[in-house]
């Protein structure tokens, strides 16, 4: 029997087990590992970039056929301004062409799914601002599906960001100290108070959460996957929606 064909019958097997049981709300993907993938195959590391693209828009197709609600991917943190130069245009190119097509996507917008990027807006250049300006309008009334990029982010910035909103808002008299409560910080962080993530999934092998959704995660379960990221497949997001179950479970 052909691997493919045992691969088949196995991810099959393992969706109608996930089927059965409940489901995660919000799924939020650190997808790790492009770098190394290219270097693994001796290719250039744009094009691990590349394929990580490709790789995301499969992946968000199998969320939304699982019919996860919310999804958040991790596309670029403000720790990776720190990359050279090159590979930085390299991926803003990426992201670039990826809001667009996302923008004017069937699945998109069959599915009625509401895009927004999320992060520290104004550290992007212009062209990306325009791209995600475009993706958020196209996709502004739908309600049925979210799909959040982190593009530009820190955990704990958002966090900060949104303690001197509040701030503003008390300083203001808008707010009284004793109205400050989790639900009130989660409201104006860049979620804007949307679902707590339940799955936080990171590919790659590295077992840390690099800040990414610290406090939307912070009832939520980890999974880590030693695939590089190009290379995760369905199976794979199976079992680690299985691995939150049995966690649910237990």
């Amino acid at each position: 029997m052909r691997l493919g064909l045992i691969y088949s019958i196995y991810e099959k097997k393992l969706a109608s087990e996930v089927l059965k049981k409940k489901m995660p709300n919000h799924i939020a993907i650190i997808m790790d590992g492009n770098r190394r993938y290219a270097r693994s195959r001796g290719l250039p590391t744009k094009l691990g970039h590349y394929f990580g693209s490709k790789k995301a828009e499969e992946v968000l197709n199998w969320c939304w056929d699982l019919k996860i609600k919310n999804v958040t991917v991790y596309a670029f943190s403000t720790e990776n301004f720190k990359r050279d130069e090159e590979e930085k245009r390299n991926i803003f190119e990426l992201i670039r062409k990826e809001l667009y097509r996302l923008a004017e996507d069937k699945r998109i917008h069959d599915s009625e799914v509401r895009v927004r990027v999320i992060g520290k807006k104004e550290y992007l250049p212009d062209y990306v601002l325009e791209a995600a300006e475009r993706v958020e309008e196209r996709t502004s009334q739908y309600n049925k599906f979210f799909l959040n990029i982190a593009i530009a982010y820190g955990g704990r910035q958002e966090i900060v960001d949104a303690v001197r909103k509040i701030l503003k808002l008390v300083k203001d008299g808008k707010v009284d100290l004793e109205e400050i409560s989790p639900d009130l910080v989660g409201k104006y962080l860049y979620t804007d108070g949307k679902a707590s993530v339940d799955l936080v999934i990171r590919t790659g092998g590295e077992q840390r959460l690099s800040n990414f959704l610290p406090w939307q995660s912070a009832r939520g379960a980890a999974y880590f996957c030693d695939v590089y990221w190009p290379e995760f497949r369905k199976i794979d997001l199976l079992r680690a929606i299985r691995s939150w179950q049995n966690m649910k479970r237990n």
